[in-house]
């Protein structure tokens, strides 16, 4: 069987209201925003062959 990965990060205090913050309401540029369309569309076309 396999054993389950263990990450080893703990985040508290400020550091893990700031990451909470982050996932909630996560900003974006138009770089981030032009890379997750290429690599959509890579995903999408990559499914398709």
């Amino acid at each position: 069987m396999a054993k389950p990965i263990e990450l080893g990060l703990i985040l508290d205090g400020e550091d893990a209201l700031t990451f909470h913050r982050y996932i909630r309401n996560p900003t974006d540029t138009p770089e981030g925003k032009k890379l997750l369309l290429e690599a959509y569309e890579e995903a999408k076309n990559s499914y398709l062959k």
